[in-house]
């Protein structure tokens, strides 16, 4: 079904794409090769032991025994580009895990823009643009939950005075994931109910493949990574759990002193040390084999060496070494397999110990009616008067990372007191935390919109929790309308406009007017805001995703505010003039490509999905092959049915719910779920395509559970024996 999807994503992480597809991928495998996510994974692969050893052991043999047996007839990609693949290993699966976290794991990039802002604009107008997290939006533990307040704070590396509001910035690129949990006094069963939908980048095939896994300790579904075994996200017959990406700032840039005689050499507190050198050879077809020198300080790899771009951002040429997480052998697959098997929230918040990157909220509920949250993932501790914000020097040892956060002092709760748990990116917890977490949360709108709909009934079904995941309701959009409908119509077309909003509820559904009006009024409001001082950053920011959101709500408040003199006009304009330029221009806008009819201009005729394969995408003829869409899909950036899309190419998606799942404890045969585009990776095959309509329209499937209905169910029967 998948294996031309595990040999790219192997390549990805060994930095090997450049063998089978040319010189156009070599930049993406020196970057790769620099990082040394196989080299991290070679260390792992070396220190597996007991079952988790076996399972990849086990794993590999499948897979290659599959290689053998099929090798004339292998997924077409191999018939295309002329090769057969290796056997797999272990390493294989692991290095993957390297490419999940670099996925959910990027803000060194929030870093250096943060960087290139404080160079065009100064400090304080940064600040003006990168807003706090908002204050009336939710933590994941609340106040009110006295569950993780059981340390010292006073004998902390730094207490909460020594951070204030710098753990609580907001940001965020808009990916993310919804996840919510209420106990039995909430829902019609009397026992727990738990949904999950987890945002990822928009692919052909699904990142996801479904499973049902019975066997050798294990009985457990959902759904798991080709490449890797075990399942991520779903539920056993003891406990059920789903994730979220938590953003933890568990990356940073420092700025290294090379010695001018000797470029092997960097300086560390007024002595000059040897860098670790490692030459990693990468196969091009069609040329000779590079070889590729990393250099590697104490603080890790030189990215600077391969990405130029990091240094310009900076102003001038600059070394700049990589520190990260991820680059520390771990045993995230021993955390995987145990999380599969636990029997309670003891074993589970055990399985979790040794999870340490991507940092992950993972909500609970049990079948005995227990719910709770554990975060999860290796938190570094910064030396004082290091946020993690910016590139810092490395050469004067200021700025070391002082170990990770002890596990039994991480944010976690159990049967809290408001009956439900809600994590979607959001903010995790409050300023008497003693450890920063992060600094660019999401700015939690989906987070609130979860708790303002749980807390408007009484009692949930599975049902509610389905309508509840494509729920396409914008928050953000109460802060601006009233500016748009107090405007005065100049014309027809105007007035026509204006009552399409004046009617509109906020949804973003294919078929809506408002929302095309509102989006394409939204991105000229920041163009003629802030476009003007931005000058080329114009486009990373608006990809920030809710740092100009977040910086509108404080800007559109001041009549007088400063941000709406358009710097490149003699005269000062004023907020009216700025909203009025930026409502005619989003007019023009939706004319020039709809005409001059408002009823015409719906969401979906821009807010489309275009599932491109994950080499051949886009990429005619294959992409007639291997591709699905341009379809019209519902959802916004800070909507729960959250598809989130580029601002450069209005208003095309870029990631979406890639899985939903919705779980009821008192009987788990009645859990669903659905995610994209269907189990085969084979086009043309009956279920390489099949999930997209559905899930499109938040359709679900059941979680089939219980043998008798596995086997009335079955499509078909395929029995593996091992040979002698």
């Amino acid at each position: 079904d998948r294996l031309w999807q595990m040999e790219f994503s192997r390549r990805i992480g060994h930095g090997t794409l450049s063998e089978v597809l040319g010189e156009a991928t070599l930049d993406t495998d020196r970057f790769i090769r620099t990082l040394g996510w196989q080299r991290t994974a070679e260390i792992e692969a070396q220190n597996l032991e007991g079952d988790a050893k076996e399972a990849l052991e086990a794993y590999a043999a499948g897979v290659n025994a599959f290689i053998e047996s099929h090798g004339d007839t292998l997924p077409p990609e191999f018939l295309i580009l002329g090769y057969k693949p290796a056997p797999w290993t272990p390493v294989d699966s692991l290095v993957w895990g390297k490419v999940m976290a670099w996925n959910l794991g990027d803000n060194w990039e929030g870093e250096l823009l943060r960087a290139r802002l404080i160079q065009a604009l100064g400090e304080e107008k940064t600040w003006q643009l990168t807003p706090f997290y908002p204050s009336d939006h939710p933590l994941i533990i609340p106040p009110q939950v006295e569950g993780y307040r059981g340390w010292d704070l006073a004998s902390a590396d730094a207490g909460p005075e020594a951070f204030g509001q710098l753990v609580g910035m907001g940001g965020g690129d808009g990916l993310g994931s919804n996840s919510w949990v209420v106990d039995g006094t909430m829902s019609d069963t009397g026992m727990p109910i738990l949904a999950n939908d987890i945002h990822l980048d928009i692919q052909m095939p699904s990142i996801w493949y479904e499973v049902h896994l019975e066997g050798g300790g294990f009985n457990v579904v959902g759904v798991s990574l080709p490449g890797v075994p075990g399942v991520v996200a779903g539920h056993n017959q003891d406990i059920a759990w789903g994730l979220t990406y938590v953003g933890t700032d568990v990356q940073d840039l420092y700025l290294e002193k090379i010695n001018p005689d000797n470029p092997q050499q960097y300086e560390y507190q007024g002595e000059w040390q040897d860098m670790e050198i490692i030459e990693e050879v990468i196969q091009v077809k069609g040329q000779e084999p590079m070889v590729l020198p990393v250099r590697i300080t104490r603080h890790g790899p030189l990215l600077s060496d391969v990405a130029e771009d990091i240094s310009g951002a900076l102003g001038e040429e600059q070394a700049v070494a990589f520190r990260w997480t991820a680059l520390d052998p771990n045993r995230i697959l021993e955390s995987l397999l145990d999380l599969d098997r636990a029997e309670n929230w003891a074993q589970f918040h055990q399985a979790l110990s040794q999870w340490a990157v991507p940092g992950l909220n993972v909500v609970y509920a049990d079948v005995q009616g227990n719910i709770g949250y554990q975060m999860t993932g290796l938190v570094p501790i910064r030396a004082p008067g290091h946020s993690g914000l910016l590139p810092v020097p490395g050469w004067t040892g200021e700025y070391e990372w002082q170990g990770y956060v002890p596990y039994e002092e991480m944010p976690a709760v159990y049967n809290p007191p408001q009956h439900f748990i809600v994590a979607a990116n959001n903010r995790v917890i409050g300023d008497d935390y003693p450890y920063p977490i992060a600094f660019d949360w999401d700015p939690g709108f989906r987070a609130k919109r979860i708790t303002d709909l749980l807390s408007g009934q009484d009692q949930f079904s599975l049902a509610d929790f389905q309508r509840m995941q494509a729920d396409d309701y914008f928050l953000p959009a109460a802060t601006l309308l009233p500016y748009l409908l107090a405007l005065e119509p100049n014309g027809f077309l105007e007035e026509r406009a204006l009552n399409q909003l004046r009617g509109w509820d906020m949804g973003h559904a294919p078929s809506s007017t408002g929302a095309l009006i509102f989006e394409t009024f939204y991105l000229k409001l920041v163009e003629n805001t802030v476009g003007d001082e931005l000058g080329a950053l114009l486009p990373d920011y608006l990809d920030s995703g809710s740092w100009p959101t977040l910086a509108l709500k404080e800007i559109v408040a001041d009549p007088q505010n400063p941000w709406y003199d358009d710097v490149s006009t003699a005269e000062v304009e004023t907020r009216e003039e700025i909203i009025r330029r930026s409502w005619e221009e989003a007019l023009d806008f939706l004319g020039d490509h709809f005409g001059d009819a408002p009823h015409a201009w719906t969401w979906g005729r821009l807010h489309t999905a275009t599932f491109q394969h994950i080499t051949f995408g886009g990429i005619l003829p294959l992409n007639l092959i291997f591709d699905r869409g341009p379809m019209p899909v519902p959802g916004s950036w800070a909507v729960l049915n959250n598809a989130r899309f580029d601002y450069t190419e209005p208003f095309v998606v870029t990631s979406l719910p890639s899985y939903r799942q919705v779980i009821d404890l008192s009987n788990l045969a009645n859990s669903q779920s659905m995610h994209t585009t269907g189990q085969s990776g084979i086009p043309f095959h009956p279920h390489y395509a099949d999930m997209i309509d559905p899930w499109e329209r938040v359709e679900y499937h059941p979680m089939v559970w219980d043998s008798g209905d596995v086997q009335g169910n079955k499509e078909g029967l395929l029995i593996l024996e091992p040979g002698e």
